[in-house]
């Protein structure tokens, strides 16, 4: 065999012995922020999680698990891996998907968060906001508007926050949220609503920011591999309730389209309010136009139906309330509904 035969004999051989190609291995949409991956292992979670001050693992969790179930935790708290000889934690916090800076918080008095960062990314039509908050130190590099990509480190774990208990060395952690973005006049909004309240945070106060839950969204993109679509895991958010919102020009329409169901009647008739059903944190994820002649009633906002179960399941956010056994909006839901049309 001459040795040019032979070359591309090896080479093709070569060639036909490589790993296949498994669509269902393709890189995951969101990465976990540092190098704990628990979740994902049987019986993992106690490993992953850090729960409050003598409560266990589950109040780490996202949803309704502090205060005995009466306070919403907006975001998952991750355990530490490392820690240096003095006992503190020294994991890196990766990008959990490629985007760009959005805010910087370096000032740990200013929130509870202490030292955290906002990354924004584009996945699937939607816009999402990654925090990575309670950090030792933030990345150098990073600033306002600067592009990152997935798994680049940005910071840091640690245990600043300005609360008064602190953060011990036991349970250092990362809080992690995955949000989507309210309203640009929030600073506004907030102004007008609370108006003796200061507001260090701009646009990029807590309150603008309606988190999905990242543990269900990680353990989905495990089961579903490639096939995994954000867009459709917000669709297919559980829903507590359903408002009709006489308005029909506000920000979350313009920043969430792909959102918007199509109704034909108002497409002929045009639209005079939105139908929104929202789930248990608050996130409308689903729109539907309504037409003039579909609405009853001249109240901006008008609860329309209510899932008993999942208010059962989920009342920490306090969106709705039952008086002389009707279900009505209360301060709390039409506060946000308040925002969302500002």
């Amino acid at each position: 065999m001459n040795l040019i035969v032979f070359v591309w004999s090896s080479f093709f051989l070569a060639v036909l012995n490589l790993p296949r190609w498994n669509s269902s291995q393709a890189a995951p949409v969101f990465l976990f922020p540092t190098e704990n991956r628990a979740l994902l292992e049987p019986g993992g979670e106690e490993r992953f999680f850090v729960g409050t001050v003598g409560k266990p693992w589950t109040s780490g969790m996202f949803g309704c698990v502090r205060t005995d179930g009466r306070q919403m935790h907006e975001g998952i708290d991750i355990k530490c891996l490392r820690r240096n000889k003095q006992g503190e934690p020294i994991d890196n916090i990766a990008a959990t998907a490629g985007g760009s800076v959005a805010y910087i918080n370096s000032k740990p008095g200013l929130s509870n968060y202490g030292k955290y960062v906002i990354l924004k990314h584009r996945i699937d039509g939607l816009e999402i906001y990654s925090t990575y908050a309670h950090l030792s130190e933030i990345g150098g590099h990073l600033e306002i508007g600067r592009n990152v990509k997935a798994g680049e480190t940005i910071g840091v774990m640690g245990r600043t926050a300005n609360t008064r208990e602190g953060i011990s060395k036991e349970r250092a952690h990362v809080h992690f949220e995955l949000n989507l973005f309210v309203n640009d006049r929030f600073p506004d909004w907030y102004a007008k609503t609370f108006s003796e309240q200061r507001n260090d945070h701009g646009a990029w106060n807590g309150q603008n920011l309606l988190g999905l839950d990242p543990r269900l969204v990680l353990l989905a993109q495990s089961e579903e591999g490639s096939r995994f679509n954000v867009l459709r895991f917000v669709r297919n958010q559980a829903e507590l309730c359903r408002v009709l919102v006489r308005d029909t020009s506000f920000p979350w329409l313009r920043r969430y389209t792909v959102l918007i169901k199509r109704n034909a009647l108002a497409e002929r008739e045009g639209v005079s309010a939105y139908e929104v059903a929202l789930n248990y944190n608050g996130l409308p994820y689903q729109l539907i136009p309504r037409a003039p002649s579909e609405i009853k009633g001249g109240d901006r906002f008008q609860l329309l139906s209510v899932n008993h179960e999942e208010q059962r399941k989920h009342p920490c956010r306090n969106l709705v309330t039952k008086r002389d056994n009707q279900w009505e909006l209360a301060p709390a839901g039409k506060r946000l509904l308040e925002l969302l049309v500002f």
